[in-house]
């Protein structure tokens, strides 16, 4: 099936610094993608060229099989919706939401008409002559999203849209969002350095880091069999202990580490024998025995133990690992309570939830 968008080997330079390397993006009708990547990786970048507020330098941005990349902003089927909201202040709420169809020329009947339902959909129904500056940021982004939607894009870029709220407010509108896109069935492009905001929201997720793709797919994909080191570490917390390949039995490969052969599993292809590779083990993913008789595992000190309210992440420092420090996250109930710095532990883990990730060159 021909996508709705697709950067197709997109490239981009500021003077002499390339800022996007060839790469390759599809966006299907109906859903929610999500650009993640830290400050600097391109991810702002990709959403300005799919806008139109930034041309490219090589490759095409293709919509339903048409070349958009010489289209400009106001011929293109997107709105953006962008950290700063960008309201006009001197307006009202009705007066903001109505005015890309006043600029359209539409009836002033059939504008008030949408601003109407635009404002129900977004749950303002009743502050359409209220002005910006008397609303809380939470309103006012709806406001921004309301604006966005009146003129039935086929696709909504939001550029950080959340990063200004607080917590709490923030964990409303990522709610909010995803029930919005999931009524509207409008494709929603979210750029975002927030990987649990990434993981909350999306249908997929694609992961940048100095202008590359490090890796696309489904949030619980992403999230439990990584690929590439950077992907492991930036998307959430995780363990990565060195070693090299030794054996590869199907999924099951046998790796040389300083604690001995330990195993893990990877996806698709395998490096070869005797490359240099990671293991990388989620914190919760690793068993912990207090037991003073215990003899499995590896033996380990507690080294801190974090309260992080409904967690605890318990940091762990073992012989066997010289230098690696183990993070261990576990709920905040008794099986934790007694653990204090200086506590004698043995650690492991299952194959199954330790990915084999070929190590950087």
């Amino acid at each position: 099936m021909q996508p709705l968008l697709h950067l197709d080997n997109v490239s981009k330079r500021y003077g002499a610094v390339r800022v996007l390397d060839g790469i390759d993006i599809t966006v299907a009708d109906n859903e929610f993608l999500t650009i993640l990547g830290p400050s600097g990786s391109g991810k702002t970048t990709i959403l300005r060229i799919i806008g139109g507020f930034e041309g490219i330098d090589g490759g095409r941005l293709m919509f339903e099989g048409r070349d958009l990349s010489a289209v400009p902003i106001n011929r293109r089927p997107f709105n953006t919706v962008f950290q700063d909201y960008a309201l006009f202040h001197h307006m009202t709420v009705a007066e903001n939401v109505g005015y890309g169809l006043k600029v359209r020329g539409r009836p002033k009947a059939e504008i008030a008409e949408r601003v109407a339902e635009v404002l129900d959909t977004v749950g303002l129904g009743t502050l359409g002559g209220r002005y910006p500056a008397l609303m809380s940021g939470g309103q006012r982004q709806r406001v921004a999203l309301a604006r966005a939607i009146i003129c039935e894009p086929r696709l909504i870029l939001l550029d950080e849209p959340l990063s200004a709220l607080d917590v709490e407010l923030r964990a409303q509108m990522q709610r909010f969002l995803k029930s919005l896109q999931r009524r509207l069935g409008i494709a929603f492009v979210f750029i975002t350095h927030d990987q649990e905001e990434a993981i909350a929201l999306s249908d997929r997720i694609i992961v940048v880091n100095r202008g590359r793709i490090e890796q696309e797919g489904a949030p619980e994909e992403l999230y439990r069999r990584p690929r590439t080191p950077f992907t492991a570490s930036f998307l959430g917390d995780n363990n990565l202990i060195p070693g090299r390949l030794a054996a590869v039995d199907g999924r099951l490969c046998t790796v040389d580490t300083a604690a001995g052969r330990l195993d893990a599993t990877v996806d698709g292809p395998a490096p070869a024998p005797g490359s240099a590779v990671l293991l990388a083990v989620r914190p919760e993913h690793v068993r912990l025995d207090a037991d003073p008789a215990a003899r499995d595992g590896l033996p380990a000190d507690v080294a801190d133990v974090r309260f992080l309210g409904a967690n605890v992440m318990i940091e762990l420092l073992t012989p066997a690992l010289p230098g690696a420090v183990i993070k261990v996250r576990r709920l905040a109930d008794g099986a934790v309570a007694g653990l204090r710095p200086g506590a004698s532990v043995r650690l492991g883990w299952a194959a199954d939830d330790a990915a084999l990730l070929q190590a950087a060159p």
